[in-house]
């Protein structure tokens, strides 16, 4: 196995929390406080600063402390466009399994006909059939 393919399962394991990907999102524009990225997530400083520590230690986040502040950006920039590109890996897939899903779902609404259904203009239990057809005769 290949170094690199060894460091690029690393960075992968990493980013497998949507909370990461967040991050990333958020640093896309530049160096950004701890405090400032916990409040545009909707976290707490410690959850940001253990996720950013975690980001930190395989590279895809660097440090940059000024006094008591501590920013944070992105080791690569070419990080946000590899998210970018699986993220429209994820929405083409996503289209195809919802155009199967409506597939499905209409041969499950549409058998095909003579087979009784509801969909059946033939059956006595079509939309467009009087009531009546549809029950059953009473003695």
């Amino acid at each position: 196995m290949d170094e690199i393919d060894i460091l690029q399962a690393e960075i992968m394991r990493t980013l497998a929390h949507p909370r990461r990907l967040q991050i990333i999102h958020c640093l896309s524009g530049g160096p950004v406080e701890v405090g400032r990225i916990a409040l545009d997530l909707g976290i707490s400083q410690p959850n940001a600063s253990q996720h950013l520590a975690v980001m930190r230690a395989v590279g895809i986040v660097e440090a940059e402390r000024t006094g008591r502040e501590v920013r944070y950006r992105l080791g690569d920039p070419e990080i946000v466009a590899a998210c970018r590109l699986m993220r429209g890996v994820l929405a083409r897939r996503l289209e195809r399994l919802a155009g199967l899903s409506d597939v499905v779902r209409l041969a499950a609404v549409s058998p095909a006909p003579g087979t009784g259904s509801p969909a059946d203009p033939n059956s006595p239990t079509a939309p467009d059939r009087p009531l009546a057809l549809a029950t059953a005769p009473t003695r």
